[in-house]
């Protein structure tokens, strides 16, 4: 059989799990392209002076962060397909396909999704990178008279840049997937546990070196340089939560096992299946954790970081300069880029992992489960899900909101409400509440047998 062959194959078969991989490609490659699309307004705008370094911050310094995390998501989602397709790469390996074939057929499917789903995120990008400048022109920060441009920048860089990232994330995700034999293939997908590889460990360690040195570097180079301290602390919560998303798994596996205790005393029979269920899904439930750790992380730190200046500010008796204003702008740019990003992905993932346990809910289902059980089970899944990624988003916030505080006010209380954080806590535990419960809820329609065969 020809990996052409194989792609077309799978790709008719598995359509569902590729939707969470092409969604993100599609979201990320919008977003790349809307910030990029300021560098073309720059230069073909006519912005001069202030108005032009505002739109190279924006593409640079907004977009920059947008790339990363784009990539995150692009690799961690890429990686939560080919994990649900374990076993029908097994079976592949079983029936003669080698693994350069399968290595290749996961890279092709890959480059074509990315292909794809960058073309498709060209007219959003457009309608974004308009309304980005219309904010701009509402804020005083960028003149009127300045058009949009699109082109030749910002195409270049979404479809190549997501062409990049999507077959280096296949590359990274298909040399795990046919190293392993066809058995343990098998068993991978049977036990679902995500063990955290070397290469994801150092990454992680990586981003939490960097996280830690952008927090020393701010109490202690940038103590008393005012608002500039933002330059280094503002990074430091973003880099952190990358670096505790990585670790997720691991994390995860710990949660668990430390709450299983409680999800069983408090759960009763349906406490008992959750337990059972959650010690062997972690991988899955990280994947989910993941998005949340990144949304809390980087709403709170932003926000609060956001409110110590204000504070400083008035504190000071001054009124805010046309910089701050853009810093201020620049930040919530920030928070609601993430705050869509991680929401969309959190809600894709959750989706994309759900309708993957159809059979095993149809399974458990015939064993003697209730309906309203299967519920239950979901409801606390997504309750430790979203418990544990509030709990490390909140640390990742921390290198961002305490040495900024240190720098700018001399304090390691952050200034700015409980409200502001119990407001993202909410939206973070209800955005995965409901996408787990409707989706399961939707899920458990098909009758039991017809799951448990499909």
């Amino acid at each position: 059989m020809t990996v052409l062959g194989l792609a077309m194959r799978s790709l008719r078969r598995r359509t569902g799990a590729f939707a969470a991989s092409f969604l993100a490609m599609f979201l990320g490659s919008a977003i790349i392209m809307a910030f990029a699309s300021m560098l073309d307004t720059a230069a073909a705008g006519g912005a001069t002076g202030q108005a032009r370094e505002t739109l190279e911050i924006m593409a640079y310094v907004v977009g920059g962060w947008g790339l990363l995390l784009v990539v995150f998501a692009v690799t961690s989602t890429m990686t939560l397909s080919v994990r649900q397709r374990a076993a029908e790469i097994a079976l592949l390996k079983s029936v003669g396909a080698t693994p350069a074939q399968l290595a290749r057929m996961i890279v092709g499917e890959a480059a074509g999704l990315a292909v794809a789903a960058a073309l498709l995120g060209i007219v959003p990008a457009l309608l974004l990178g308009r309304g980005l400048l219309r904010m701009l022109h509402d804020t005083g920060q960028v003149p009127a008279e300045v058009p949009h441009a699109f082109g030749p920048v910002a195409p270049a860089m979404g479809i190549g840049i997501m062409f990049v990232s999507a077959t280096a994330a296949a590359l990274i995700t298909a040399r795990r997937a046919t190293r392993i034999r066809a058995a343990e293939s098998l068993a991978a997908a049977a036990a679902e546990t995500g063990r955290t590889s070397r290469r994801r460990i150092v990454f992680a360690v990586l981003f939490l070196l960097v996280a830690t040195n952008q927090a020393v570097i701010t109490v202690t180079v940038m103590d008393g340089k005012g608002m500039d301290a933002m330059a280094t602390s503002g990074q430091a919560d973003i880099l952190a939560a990358i670096g505790l998303a990585l670790l997720a798994p691991a994390i995860m596996r710990r949660a668990t096992a430390l709450l299983a205790g409680p999800v069983r005393r408090l759960g009763g029979s349906t406490g008992d299946l959750a337990a059972a269920v959650m010690r062997r899904r972690t991988g899955a439930m990280a994947a989910a954790a993941a998005p949340v750790i990144l949304f809390v992380g980087t709403a709170v730190g932003t926000l609060f970081l956001q409110a110590t200046e204000n504070a400083a500010t008035a504190a000071a008796g001054l009124g805010k300069t046309a910089e701050q204003k853009d810093i201020e702008t620049l930040n919530f740019v920030v928070i609601g880029m993430v705050v869509l990003f991680t929401a969309i992905m959190l809600v894709n993932t959750l989706i994309a992992g759900t309708a993957h346990r159809r059979r095993e809910f149809g399974q458990t289902r015939l064993a003697g489960a209730t309906p309203r059980q299967v519920l239950g089970v979901a409801a606390l899944e997504s309750a430790v899900v979203a418990g544990t990624g509030v709990v490390c988003g909140t640390v990742a916030s921390v290198f961002t909101i305490v040495p900024f505080g240190l720098a700018r006010r001399d304090s390691l209380t952050p200034d700015g409400s409980v409200w502001t954080y119990l407001g993202v806590v909410a939206l973070a535990a209800v955005l995965t509440g409901a996408t787990a419960y409707g989706a399961t809820r939707r899920t458990l329609r098909v009758p039991a047998v017809e799951a448990a065969l499909n």
